[in-house]
């Protein structure tokens, strides 16, 4: 629920592809803003949109659906859908991925609330994921176990924004820049440091 890893994707897809494969990628929740059943305060939808503005005009082709801000009750609570993800991890590696892009996909291209329990829900139905096992899952203790650790690791590489790129190497972690627009800026910089 990041609206810059949204931003992100397609750099990151490329990314991805273009890896040798002597690199392995691993994916950490770094949980963004903890459980809340508050309302979002106006003020922060207002700055959240104005972020979403920002990142059209920063990344060609990027696109967000505002209605989400008139259709919704904003809440800034982002740890449901990292639990979604790893609920879905749990039915295939392949889902990590899957549900990471079903959760932007309805918040910002479909205005639908991924904070909200129901939608994630249906998201596993859409991924043709076991849904009671999904539902189940989503809400079992050893879930949030496992996402307090994946942002305890992230906040151990000294991940303090999002996305972040992190490349280990012989026993040593250095941060790669993010370029939003050109892949291939990354992938020199890995390259340069293996």
């Amino acid at each position: 629920m990041c609206s810059w890893c949204w931003g992100f994707s397609q750099a990151w897809q490329q990314l991805q592809t273009a890896l040798p494969d002597t690199v392995t990628v691993t994916r950490l929740l770094g949980g963004l803003a903890a459980d809340t059943n508050a309302a979002m305060p106006m003020a922060m939808q207002k700055q959240i949109a104005e972020t979403w503005q920002q990142i059209r005009q920063h990344i060609p082709g990027v696109d967000f659906n505002f209605a989400f801000w008139e259709n919704n009750q904003p809440r800034r609570s982002t740890y449901s859908a990292c639990r979604a993800v790893i609920a879905a991890r749990a039915q295939g590696r392949q889902y990590d991925l899957a549900m990471t892009l079903a959760i932007q996909r309805a918040y910002y291209q479909q205005a639908r609330n991924p904070s909200d329990e129901g939608t994630l829900t249906e998201l596993a139905k859409e991924l043709e994921l076991d849904s009671q096992a999904f539902a189940n899952a989503l809400n079992d203790p050893d879930t949030e176990t496992q996402l307090q650790k994946e942002i305890q690791q992230a906040r151990a590489l000294h991940v303090d924004s999002f996305p972040s790129l992190v490349l280990e190497y012989r026993g040593e972690h250095g941060p790669i820049p993010i370029d939003y627009k050109d892949y291939q800026t990354m992938l020199e910089a890995i390259e340069n440091l293996i």
